[in-house]
């Protein structure tokens, strides 16, 4: 059958669409994916990749960048580059998903992806807790993007201490989250001594161990103070209590992230409001002062 000649166009622009002017589909912008174990502390990939599609998924990102393997129809990762899922004794392994530091609720294949936002994958230990709502390690996100698709003010609370306060706001502000942006409940940023912030239902949650708030460390009483309480993969004390700061992220429920900057006293806070920066943050779960220095959490 004789085609039309406007049909025969339409035919070889189908065929061959780049030549008919027709170029790469919508796009969500610039998205990036980072691969960790053992809770950030070694990097696998890191990879940014400019003009995401539009139908980008978190599940698509990760196919197209590493050899995986899944599960549950296809909804959930088995596998990373050789790296399953495992139980050793008592002990479980498996990866999870974080899109701009909070954890997902929904499998890799159903969570859609906005320009901006940042994946991370780790591969952990997570039989002392099963769940780590929120990290630290995507800063300045979810500050400046929000998560799950929706963005939020940020609210910085000062609790004591005026420098530690300044300075949280000071580095929040530099990292571009002016406090104003999005709408719904906010991000909330506690700043101060822990005798002040764990008068906060959030952040209380620290005191109840991993398996309650997804951080490993706790400040217990000390001679009429606190001192902060490392603890390992395991959830057990690792090392003495001591006069340090704090930098985590937690979440009650369904609320947005609860970020504390605390510490065993004013100067102690003021110490962990200095690591607010992406160097000190980039790829962990929380982190703790040491000498003026970051100590991830929790402790190898």
């Amino acid at each position: 059958m004789l085609r039309s000649p406007a049909a025969a166009i339409a035919l070889l622009c189908a065929l061959t669409a780049a030549g008919c002017g027709i170029g790469p589909g919508p796009s969500v912008g610039d998205v990036q994916i980072t691969v960790t174990r053992d809770y950030g502390s070694k990097v696998l990939l890191q990879q940014g990749e400019r003009d995401a599609p539009e139908s980008e998924t978190a599940m698509r990102l990760l196919d197209r960048n590493a050899d995986i393997s899944t599960r549950d129809g296809g909804r959930f990762v088995q596998s990373i580059d050789g790296l399953a899922g495992a139980s050793e004794g008592s002990r479980r392994f498996d990866w999870f998903f974080y899109v701009d530091g909070v954890e997902s609720p929904v499998g890799a294949a159903d969570y859609p992806l906005h320009g901006g936002y940042r994946v991370w994958w780790d591969y952990r230990d997570w039989t002392a807790a099963m769940r780590v709502p929120a990290v630290v390690g995507s800063y300045p996100e979810p500050f400046l993007h929000g998560y799950e698709g929706e963005r939020h003010p940020v609210q910085v609370r000062c609790l004591g201490g005026a420098l530690a306060c300044g300075l949280a706001r000071a580095r929040l502000r530099d990292a571009g989250a002016d406090g104003g942006k999005g709408s719904g409940d906010p991000i909330r940023v506690l700043v101060g001594p822990w005798k002040r912030v764990r008068g906060d239902a959030a952040a209380r949650l620290i005191e109840r161990g991993p398996a309650d708030s997804g951080v490993f460390a706790d400040f217990v009483p000390a001679g009429g103070a606190w001192r902060l309480q490392p603890l390992d993969l395991a959830g057990q004390g690792a090392g003495a209590p001591r006069r340090a700061g704090l930098v985590a992220a937690t979440r009650s429920g369904d609320n947005p992230p609860t970020w504390v900057v605390t510490g065993s006293d004013a100067a102690a806070s003021a110490a962990a409001a200095r690591l607010l920066d992406a160097a000190d943050l980039r790829d962990r779960y929380a982190v703790a002062t040491r000498g003026g220095h970051p100590m991830p959490l929790p402790v190898p």
